[in-house]
């Protein structure tokens, strides 16, 4: 299968949902971007990985970053792609290929764009954030995320989403004293014991501040729980394995101190963080973004790396095709309407 960025924007989007990209298998949708990528006089490209970067060095005074991955959750029979009106579906086609099309397309079209653009089609972004691509360009080649404004493509419905939640993954593990069932009570059962931590969890009421002026909804949930090794043996062990979406008027350090308190009494062991991201609509970049595309923008409601971007001090904003309440869903679809009008937005704005 290739792709062909100059054509049928639909088709090239189907075409890039048909190539199979489930986190850690994405080399050859990066092969067949960088291939088209490669044929235009306008962009330098660069591959790192199953990354790739492509480049305008026109001496704009200023530069955006325009970034998008390339990887999916994996598949439930859903592939490949079809289309049911103005839907089209199949996995990653919300989640985010809708927004990687987005992105071919323009990267071919804009060779004189106003301002430089750096496109960025990373791997590895729906695992856990030490995996992710950018970390590790972030650390070895700064120099090729820096920017005065980014825009990540995530689904948006094509509206305008600030900032993101941060998010924090940790476990709580009860401890009791094995026994066999028949003679439970000399033992000391830790599945039971857990029940204190789910009640408090059930119990939690979410906040839902405001930060620079969009309302973020807060989550702390237990979503995995394990213990037991056999049906006649009382657990001596029990771990609940917690999830919190935080908004970002907190550190991760503050995020952290808060679940302590929710689960005070208890040892909660950190294993996965990454900090959210403030919307900073207020900087000037972000305006003229807001101005160009058009409509109100929201809070986004999740982790996205618009986070890793306002960490190097890059303000960043989420836009893309598919509403976000599809991601991961296997049914998840993209409206070829929502396809139509980010293109336009983004040669709109940079053209």
């Amino acid at each position: 299968m290739t792709l062909d960025a100059r054509g049928d924007l639909v088709a090239l989007f189907r075409a890039i949902v048909d190539i199979e990209s489930v986190s850690g298998n994405e080399r050859e949708l990066a092969d067949q971007i960088e291939r088209e990528l490669r044929g235009c006089a306008h962009l330098s490209v660069l591959r790192d990985g199953d990354t790739v970067i492509a480049r305008t060095a026109l001496g704009r005074p200023e530069r955006v970053v325009i970034a998008g991955h390339l990887d999916t959750v994996p598949l439930a029979g859903n592939l490949p792609s079809w289309r049911e009106g103005d839907l089209i579906y199949g996995r990653g086609s919300c989640d985010m290929k809708g927004g990687v099309a987005v992105m071919l397309a323009a990267a071919v079209a804009l060779e004189a764009p106003s301002s430089d653009l750096t496109w960025i089609f990373y791997d590895h972004e729906e695992v856990e954030s030490a995996a992710n691509s950018l970390t590790r360009i972030a650390a070895t080649r700064p120099e090729l995320l820096a920017g005065d404004f980014a825009v990540l493509m995530e689904p948006t419905s094509a509206r305008v989403e600030g900032g993101c939640q941060g998010t924090l993954r940790f476990s709580v593990t009860t401890t009791g004293r094995a026994a066999h069932s028949a003679r439970a009570w000399m033992g000391h059962n830790a599945i039971h014991d857990a029940t204190d931590v789910l009640a408090r969890l059930a119990a939690h009421v979410p906040e839902q501040p405001e930060v620079d002026g969009l309302r973020y909804h807060e989550g702390l949930n237990a979503v995995a729980i394990e213990g037991g090794i056999a049906g006649n043996v009382i657990p001596d062990r029990c771990t609940i394995t917690v999830n919190y979406r935080f908004a970002p008027h907190r550190s991760v350090e503050e995020a952290q101190q808060y679940c302590r308190e929710v689960l005070d009494g208890y040892e909660l062991t950190f294993t996965d963080a990454a900090a959210g991201a403030r919307p900073g609509l207020d900087r000037p970049a972000a305006a003229a973004f807001l101005a160009a595309v058009g409509g109100e923008p929201s809070a986004k409601f999740g982790w996205t790396d618009v986070a890793r971007f306002s960490a190097l001090g890059i303000p960043a904003v989420n836009f893309g095709p598919g509403d976000p309440s599809k991601a991961h869903a296997d049914d998840e679809f993209c409206p070829v309407s929502d396809l139509v009008t980010c293109h336009d937005a983004v040669l709109r704005w940079l053209s």
